[in-house]
């Protein structure tokens, strides 16, 4: 190695084209992937369901809650991961979005006692779910309503449970010290909320828009 070659090189665009297509989506997934970007929806990136699919599998997930249901992409994702008789409850505000989740999960032959799709205002849903009884809770629905979601969080999650927030990066602004945008603030006191709550170990991964994850004790 040369002395002036540096040791660590960040990743460049090809190695985070590489990374983030080197687990080839499932057929459903990138089938529900294409139909909702065929409608123009913005869903989770290949890297982000390769992920939620391997910490469902890992932590053996069976209750699951996803704040958003990203047209039934991440819903696919979490459910390939997850035990066979897991339930994942999805919570939308969006009836459209709703229905198109339940269009592919139908077309993936998911039976329908593995899924609660509840369409409502999540801040209205999640304080009626059950205290320290859910593995994983991901967070990707209204970004200015992300620190009462993480909140909510805390308070389903079992001990060893993890809560999921997307687009934590918030498309590369939070790193900005000049950038003052409402979506920019809230995510940076989600984030500062996180680290604050002594019952969270935190981890912030640069994949998709940015994940942070946090464990409970």
């Amino acid at each position: 190695m040369s002395p002036a070659q540096p040791r660590h090189q960040v990743p460049d665009a090809r190695s985070w084209e590489y990374a983030d297509g080197f687990v080839a989506p499932s057929p459903a997934v990138q089938e529900a992937r294409e139909s909702a970007r065929a409608d123009q929806w913005e869903v989770l990136d290949n890297g982000t369901t390769a992920l939620l699919t391997f910490l469902a599998r890992t932590m053996q997930a069976s209750n699951v809650v996803t704040v958003g249901t990203d047209a039934g992409v991440s819903a696919l994702a979490l459910l390939e991961g997850m035990t066979d008789k897991g339930v994942l409850t999805s919570i939308d505000p969006d009836a459209e979005r709703q229905a198109a989740a339940r269009k592919v999960l139908s077309l993936a032959r998911i039976p329908s006692n593995r899924v609660r799709l509840i369409t409502g205002t999540p801040l209205d849903v999640l304080p009626k779910l059950r205290d320290d009884v859910y593995d994983m809770v991901l967070v990707n629905g209204d970004r200015l309503e992300y620190v009462e979601y993480v909140s909510q969080a805390l308070r389903l999650l079992r001990r060893g449970g993890v809560v999921i927030v997307n687009a934590a990066l918030a498309n590369n602004h939070v790193a900005d010290p000049d950038n003052e945008d409402d979506d920019t603030l809230i995510i940076r006191e989600t984030l500062d909320s996180v680290l604050e709550t002594e019952e969270f170990t935190p981890v912030l991964l640069p994949v998709g828009e940015g994940l942070l994850l946090a464990t409970k004790a």
